[in-house]
């Protein structure tokens, strides 16, 4: 009986033309039902990385494996079937505005994330936070294997940012789904993670429990870049791609 992690990911590259490579040689496991978030500057990697996982860019080299199946490898059919394991929120939300709620998400667990009394209303009158909680729902209606989330507050104040994290947390206890979240906000993800990875350049230079990040580990993440980005700034935007 073979054990397999539920995701599994050995050097992994990415590299655009000729340029350096924006991964370099990644390896990641992520096991059961834990929330892992990946923090560092933009252009850190971080995007790409979530982006490599379930193929909406393609990796140059290395395997990414969900339950023993490379990812990497599959295309047409297959590939398709294996997205639908791969639960995916993003910062831009990606709903279809003039569609309802009920319309984005086809039913089912509005009410978990205390959104059912939206479920006629056009996903254009909502608020970040309502459109964010919709977005989650929607990827967790392919019960999928693992949920990645990208930047999943960026565009949100504060309050509301805590509220989906928090959402993001107790659905992986509840459904004992890992979650993948590629964080700006080190303060939440210190509070509402299991496990931080730290990246830089590319590489994971930081890979340990919250409480393990300490000022050297930060220095080490975010040295030369601004700081902003330790409570809130810049994403990894499209450029980091």
């Amino acid at each position: 009986h073979k054990v397999f992690y539920m995701l599994k990911i050995t050097d992994l590259v990415k590299r655009y033309g000729s340029g350096d490579p924006v991964l370099k040689n990644l390896d990641l496991t992520i096991e059961g039902e834990s929330v892992v978030s990946i923090i560092g500057s933009s252009g850190a990697g971080k995007s790409t990385l979530l982006r490599c996982i379930n193929r909406l860019v393609e990796p140059t080299s290395g395997t990414v494996e969900l339950n023993g199946t490379d990812l990497t490898r599959l295309r047409g059919k297959n590939l398709r079937a294996a997205r639908r394991k791969i639960g995916m929120v993003f910062q831009g939300f990606n709903l279809v505005d003039r569609l309802t709620v009920m319309e984005n998400v086809q039913s089912g667990r509005l009410e978990r994330v205390g959104i059912a009394h939206y479920a006629d209303t056009r996903a254009d009158q909502l608020s970040g936070g309502e459109r964010q909680r919709v977005g989650v729902v929607r990827a967790l209606m392919q019960e999928p294997d693992i949920l990645l989330a990208d930047e999943p507050t960026a565009s949100l104040d504060p309050k509301t940012s805590e509220q989906i994290m928090g959402l993001l947390r107790d659905l992986s206890r509840e459904l004992k789904l890992p979650v993948l979240i590629n964080i700006h906000n080190v303060n939440e993800a210190k509070e509402y993670t299991d496990r931080i990875v730290g990246m830089r350049y590319g590489r994971i230079i930081f890979d340990d429990k919250p409480d393990m990040l300490d000022p050297s580990a930060m220095e080490a993440i975010y040295a030369g870049s601004p700081h902003a980005d330790r409570s809130g700034g810049p994403d990894d935007k499209a450029a980091a791609s």
